[in-house]
């Protein structure tokens, strides 16, 4: 059996490999959509609604035929019991759904639209307009469809306060910058005549912030914080202070949209952004203004694939994979990842970003997620590059590039000895209680994950096992270890992700596979598999903090089939019968098909589709289990 399952795996392999190399552009790089939930087309009609303003209380923007786009786009999501969710199979949001039923209201559905009035039931059943999160309280309050008193201060004052806003995670900056300027000018931007979200609010509730907390907390110290600070903008923040603190945030916003495809590369800065401009007004006809729409547009999708946002691309997230995947392959062409090699290093950072403010002396490298974003290079992405560079060799350059990166990465390092996403010893978690916390993003923490993923790609690239970093980053590992035996997967769906990439890092760090915290974590990944012989998880795992299985899916069949081999599981019948089921669902031209969410952007609030996930992660999984049977693992 052992040797058909081999043959079989090979043949499955070549297949895959094939077929994954066929998506390669002619530039050398993969790039796949990226999709996410509804609230990306529902922030569009809104958006609409600001740059198109009624005229005599009737809305007639000249971008129409895409909002009746967006409005089919958003129904056909739409759930049996008139929700929206923020993940495949997942169950009706509050803040996802009200801002679909805004969105919807907005374009012209009637208030006794079957669905829309399904969705007002649902809303309703879930709490109501007073359960939405910050954010969407904040967007309503632009159109007075929210009490602005029951919003959070946003304060441009904050770029007063030195490096404060750098203690905030690097996308929470990049939206609340622009968004400060947006709160401090108070616009009451009109809406159709006679629009109201009323029917939404339910009555004798609270429009307060909660606070479940108690007195003695950090949550009621900010709501305390945020009564004070709105005392100050009705008595004091009226003159040169909010002038220079306005300045300052519209100096920071527009220095970083340069040398990017926008602000941060992401959808909700690059919207702020376009509103923040035309209150500081900018006249339409100007360049900064024409370019943030143009990059904000960019992320539309309007073909046979459908009409739906992107959040942003994910180009050299998709092209590192890829390259891996296939490089451990060993059965594709060296000019293709030659190729493919020539254009990562096109994108390696040489400019300064936000990250210097903690480490001002270390060289500029590593790389970003999308096809431009200087200032926001990631350490995510930084590792996985150099894992597909240890396979992909540039025509020149390559050896310094690699260095640079691998000195930039040891650089990120934080003091826990783990890895974050773009910045280091971003931890003051007192500032996850602020009241426009509620996006579960304040902060951009260490995680198992990508301190995973960069153990392993220092030691590709040449760093010795015996090195302080990579000694920190394993006793990161081992302390942040659940008690099952698990690691948390911070940016993908979940304690699989983590699980997999930890094994990984730790054994490219030479830890034996004998250690019982490693035998351990083998042990629960065959606990969790499915009857069909796959893997699979919930996003609700982050709303349980505890593992939640959800129906296989061959990205998170691969990822544990990586963790099982990774911890020296080579012959379990678990092992067998995962390949055995990436095997039978893959498709006849060497690709798999994938329902789930299995990415995350921001846990409990915004989940993510890549979708080349299910293509290279199952030819990673496949090359190396044939490593392992070949190298006498058996």
């Amino acid at each position: 059996m052992a040797d058909s399952l081999v043959a079989a795996c090979a043949q499955a392999q070549r297949r895959a490999a094939d077929f994954l190399l066929g998506l390669q552009h002619s530039d050398g790089f993969w790039w796949a959509d990226l999709t996410a939930d509804t609230t990306l087309e529902s922030d569009f009609i809104l958006l609409e609604l600001w740059r198109h303003p009624p005229v005599d209380g009737v809305w007639n923007p000249p971008t129409r035929p895409l909002i009746d786009k967006a409005v089919q786009s958003i129904l056909a999501r739409q759930l049996p019991d008139g929700g929206f969710n923020i993940y495949s199979h997942g169950p009706s949001e509050i803040s996802a759904t009200i801002k679909a039923y805004t969105a919807l209201k907005l374009a012209g559905l009637a208030y006794d639209d079957p669905n829309l009035a399904r969705a007002r039931e649902r809303i309703l059943a879930l709490g109501g307009l007073q359960r939405a999160n910050s954010y969407v309280k904040v967007n309503l309050s632009l159109f007075g469809l929210f009490p602005r008193e029951h919003t959070p201060v946003i304060p441009p004052e904050l770029m007063l306060l030195g490096d404060f806003i750098y203690q905030m995670s690097s996308w929470t900056r990049a939206i609340v910058i622009p968004l400060s300027i947006v709160h401090a000018m108070n616009p009451r931007r009109p809406v159709p005549a006679g629009f109201t979200l009323d029917e939404l609010a339910v009555p004798g509730v609270s429009f307060e912030f909660p606070n479940n907390e108690g007195f003695f907390s950090w949550r009621n110290f900010f709501l305390k914080a945020d009564k004070f600070l709105k005392f100050l903008e009705r008595r004091m923040w009226r003159g040169r202070m909010r002038t220079k603190a306005i300045q300052r945030a519209e100096q920071w916003m527009l220095e970083r949209t340069k040398y990017t495809d926008g602000l941060a590369a992401i959808y909700p800065p690059m919207m702020y952004v376009i509103m923040a401009l035309d209150l500081l007004g900018y006249p339409k006809d100007h360049p900064d203004v024409k370019e943030a729409e143009k990059q904000f547009f960019s992320l539309l999708v309007d073909d046979q694939r459908g009409f739906y946002f992107q959040p942003c691309f994910s180009v050299v997230w998709d092209t590192a994979i890829a390259a891996y995947a296939l490089g451990e392959s060993g059965v594709v062409p060296e000019s293709s990842l030659t190729r493919c090699a020539d254009w990562l290093l096109t994108k390696e950072v040489r400019r300064k970003g936000d990250w210097t403010v903690k480490r001002p002396n270390v060289e500029p490298s590593g790389w970003y997620f999308e096809f431009a974003n200087e200032f926001y290079p990631d350490i995510d992405d930084t590792a996985q590059v150099l894992l597909a560079l240890a396979h992909a060799k540039a025509s020149k350059g390559h050896d310094a590039c690699v260095k640079r990166a691998v000195d930039w990465l040891l650089a990120m390092q934080s003091r826990d000895g783990g890895w974050a996403a773009f910045d280091v010893d971003n931890d003051w978690h007192s500032l996850s209680a602020v009241p426009f916390a509620d996006h579960n993003a304040m902060l951009d923490p260490t995680c198992p994950d990508i301190t995973g993923r960069v153990l392993e790609g220092l030691m590709a690239s040449g760093v010795k096992k015996e090195h302080p970093a990579v000694r920190r980053g394993v006793e990161y590992l081992k302390k942040s270890q659940e008690a099952d035996g698990s690691w948390y997967g911070r940016w993908g769906v979940d304690y699989i992700y983590g699980s997999f990439l930890a094994l990984r890092g730790l054994q490219a760090a030479g830890e034996s596979d004998r250690e019982a915290y490693i035998l351990r974590a083998g042990e629960w990944l065959r606990s969790i598999q499915n009857a069909d012989g796959g893997w699979g998880e919930s996003c609700e795992s982050y709303d349980k903090n505890t593992f939640v299985g959800a129906q296989s899916t061959p990205s998170q069949t691969a990822w544990a089939i990586l963790g099982l081999l990774a911890g020296g599981d080579t012959t379990s019948n678990s092992l067998h019968k995962g390949i055995e089921y990436l095997i039978e669902t893959q498709r006849r031209d060497g690709g798999w098909e994938e329902e789930l969410s299995t990415g995350t952007g921001f846990p409990r609030v915004f989940y993510l589709k890549y979708h080349y996930y299910r293509h290279s992660f199952p030819v990673l999984a496949l090359s190396s289990y044939l490593k392992a049977r070949n190298g006498g693992g058996a």
